[in-house]
């Protein structure tokens, strides 16, 4: 018995001790997590115009071959190669002194002819007063009227040498007959050159103002773009050059389509074997900076200009065949809208479209998730903030 109690007794401190131990040790509070950021903004809002493109290609709007007209030895060579020229600069100069020559005795020949012509009308003249005189004959009189005749004749034709003469000699000045840029001079002074047109190109002016843009499109396209700018039956007749169809375009080195011009030419018919017709527009070159040649890419309107909706393409998901934008309700609350997608824009933006009833899903008061996606749960809040990482004062609570 006195184990026993003994016993019990021992135990009861250490069961005491143990409880008390127990009870000093706070328990921890569950952590209640906060919601996650992420980053929001408005849709924007952006007048845009929609355009159909095409790759292209610039030509001059006028290409001449410089050849020569007469025989001769080139005297002075006026231009250096490449140099801008105006209508009438003088470019080859031939050796005037042959062409000289032979105008003078043209001019001297005239002056004999006239001489035999006056002496010819005088004796004309004497016959037929010796007619009334019965002094000669009718036959006498034919004869001398025959040989006035002929010399008027002679002296007509040395008149109309001289004005050939004239020509070859101003043939002999070589002149741009259009204003442009030269190319190389293919001959230097004192080659010989012959006229006709087998025989060597002495140098080519293309014109640089204005230069032309030429591109192929479908026909429906063509209707279209006419359609669109013209009202009336009668005005879609037009001739594309009187429709006056806008067109951008740019080259290999610019960014976008800065620069602008009409259309002004379409082929007069299809080329069966791409179903596409050529397409011409002209815009002005005044500073030379487009080249015959080089590759261009066209865009033509296809539409009037109207506000768009954006939201930047990353901030979109897909779900089987829907898309759809995560955005946020009243409550900061994530929320799922599906939209209808338009075209992608080159700074990466996407158009958003009405649905199929016309309408807009998302307005430009929606708060749209743009970044943080990964961390956005349908139904869950969230902490707006923008894309510095600042709170974002939503009408959320």
């Amino acid at each position: 018995m006195t184990f026993f109690h003994h016993g019990r007794a021992a135990l009861i401190p250490a069961t005491v001790a143990a409880l008390g131990i127990g009870g000093c040790t706070p328990v921890a509070a569950p952590v209640e997590k906060s919601p996650p950021n992420v980053t929001v903004e408005h849709p924007e809002v952006r007048e845009l115009t929609d355009f159909d493109e095409y790759n292209g290609w610039t030509a001059a709007s006028a290409s001449v071959d410089i050849r020569a007209r007469v025989r001769g030895h080139i005297d002075k060579v006026e231009f250096t190669d490449g140099q801008i020229v105006q209508e009438g600069d003088m470019l080859f100069v031939l050796d005037p002194r042959p062409f000289q020559n032979e105008l003078d005795r043209a001019t001297e020949q005239v002056k004999i002819y006239e001489a035999q012509l006056e002496v010819a009308a005088n004796e004309e003249r004497r016959e037929k007063e010796l007619l009334k005189n019965n002094a000669r004959t009718q036959r006498d009189v034919e004869l001398a009227e025959a040989k006035r005749k002929s010399f008027e004749a002679h002296t007509s034709a040395a008149r109309e040498e001289i004005n050939r003469r004239k020509l070859e000699l101003s043939y002999s000045r070589i002149a741009a007959p259009i204003a442009g840029k030269v190319g190389k001079a293919e001959l230097m002074k004192g080659d010989l050159v012959n006229a006709g047109g087998s025989d060597p190109v002495l140098t080519t002016i293309v014109a640089i103002d204005p230069i032309h843009v030429y591109f192929s499109v479908d026909e429906p396209s063509l209707l279209r773009y006419r359609q669109r700018r013209l009202k009336s039956k009668e005005e879609r007749m037009q001739p594309v050059e009187e429709a006056k169809i806008p067109f951008q375009f740019g080259l290999d080195t610019d960014e976008g389509y800065p620069h602008s011009g009409f259309l002004d030419f379409t082929q007069n018919k299809i080329d069966s074997s791409t179903g596409t017709i050529e397409v011409r527009g002209e815009t002005p070159n005044a500073d030379a900076q487009f080249i015959p040649g080089g590759r261009a890419r066209v865009r033509v309107p296809v539409s009037d200009p109207y506000q768009a909706l954006l939201v930047p393409d990353t901030a979109i998901l897909s779900d089987l065949n829907k898309k759809y934008l995560l955005c946020l309700n009243d409550k900061n609350k994530v929320i799922r809208k599906d939209v209808k997608l338009g075209r992608l824009l080159d700074d990466g933006m996407r158009v958003i479209l009405p649905d199929e009833e016309g309408k807009m899903t998302v307005t430009a008061d929606d708060w749209v998730i743009v970044n943080g996606l990964q961390r956005a749960r349908i139904n869950d809040p969230v902490t707006p903030v923008d894309e510095e990482g600042n709170p974002v004062k939503t009408t959320g609570g």
